[in-house]
């Protein structure tokens, strides 16, 4: 595996990528509307690449397979960090995570985990500050305002 800067022609892979693992990853925290209402399928390309360009984004790639990417913004906000379904457990959330955290020079790190992810960014040191309800399309999900 390797790990290289987002491009722009990588956006409809990752977001292909961040439906699949939200749908069978977190399927075991979630009902099926949370998940459907998490990742509709319908992400706005124009609006993510615009967010993935403005913030330092990794892309991880194994067997020429995009495997897991992440992005963090200048202050310390880790906003998305997604491991291909087919390839979770191997090490690779870490290594994205490892070059994310490292990327700005600030005091805190921030994410807002979901329930599955939630144990990953403990065993990294991440505590809760909150747990939370948020509300996509009218469904109600929880997740946790963490801060390492």
């Amino acid at each position: 595996m390797y790990i290289r800067g987002y491009i722009e022609s990588d956006c409809v892979q990752l977001a292909k990528l961040f439906y699949d693992t939200v749908h069978f990853i977190n399927k075991k925290d979630y009902t099926k509307n949370q998940l459907d209402a998490w990742a509709s399928g319908n992400v706005d390309i124009e609006k993510w690449n615009k967010s993935f360009l403005e913030h330092y984004t990794l892309v991880a790639i194994k067997d020429d397979i995009i495997v897991g990417f992440g992005d963090i913004d200048s202050t310390g906000y880790l906003d998305r960090l997604y491991v291909h379904k087919n390839y979770q457990g191997v090490g690779i959330a870490t290594a994205l995570c490892d070059k994310l955290e490292k990327a700005f020079n600030v005091k805190n790190i921030t994410t807002y985990s979901s329930i599955t992810a939630k144990p990953f960014f403990e065993k990294r040191g991440y505590k809760v500050i909150k747990e939370q309800e948020v509300e996509r399309m009218g469904i109600n999900l929880i997740n946790y305002i963490m801060e390492k």
